[in-house]
């Protein structure tokens, strides 16, 4: 079982842990012996996330919060502060998409709903966590390949983790000295709901599935803390998409 310094067992914050890579995430360290507490800001998806965790429901705290709202941010790590005292892996999952347009017919709120969630919510998030990690703790950025490979018809969602990638990297340099990993999470098509809100008919069955992306996040959170993982880049075989 996964302790820190003071033998207490160690503490994963994973946003968006409702549903998806999240909730698979949240499951997987959850069995490999960490505490685990999930965010959202649907607090019925999260309390339909517990019941699906099962046994392993024991090891996890579920909290709302919009990663939008730097008050609701404040008041999670609140809530945090009271379970523990230090964070040993921060997952920033929490996403959102958006249906296909070109540029000129994308409305400006969808923008901005995007934009806040993706990039500015992982700001918020990371902010707000920094006080409570050490050495040898480790941040996940989940960015997606859309971080690195435009798609037409998806701007805000492209630019919002585009800009993420760029934040993870800055990011990264600013906690070389202080020990703690950074890793930017760059899946490729992974079977979850989020094909709903912009491919409704996407062949599920050919993508990797939410839980091989989830160990290898574990594997990564779990290597020493002397080593280097920067990224994870990981999806379907080539020409299965």
């Amino acid at each position: 079982m996964p302790a820190d310094k003071t033998g207490k067992t160690k503490l994963a914050v994973i946003t968006g842990g409702g549903s998806g890579i999240g909730l698979a995430m949240a499951r997987t360290f959850a069995r490999n012996g960490y505490s685990v507490v999930i965010t959202g800001r649907n607090a019925k998806r999260l309390h339909d996330a517990l019941s699906q965790l099962g046994k392993d429901q024991a090891q996890v705290t579920a909290i709302p919060c919009d990663v939008r709202d730097p008050a609701s941010v404040e008041k999670l790590f609140q809530e945090i502060g009271k379970l523990r005292s230090t964070i040993d892996v921060l997952i920033n999952n929490a996403g959102v998409a958006h249906t296909l347009a070109p540029v000129e017919k994308l409305p400006i709120e969808t923008w901005k709903e995007v934009i806040d969630t993706n990039l500015t919510g992982t700001f918020l998030v990371t902010r707000a966590a920094l006080p409570w990690m050490h050495a040898g703790a480790t941040i996940v950025n989940n960015l997606s390949i859309a971080a690195v490979q435009p798609f037409p018809g998806m701007s805000a969602y492209n630019a919002s983790k585009f800009g993420a990638l760029g934040f993870t990297q800055a990011l990264r340099e600013d906690l070389r000295k202080r020990g703690i990993r950074v890793v930017a999470l760059l899946p490729g098509a992974t079977d979850t709901n989020i094909w709903g809100q912009f491919w409704a008919d996407a062949p599920r069955e050919k993508m990797i599935s939410a839980e091989t992306v989830a160990e290898a996040v574990l594997h990564a959170a779990s290597a020493p803390a002397n080593a280097t993982i920067e990224e994870i880049r990981i999806g379907p075989a080539a020409g299965v998409l």
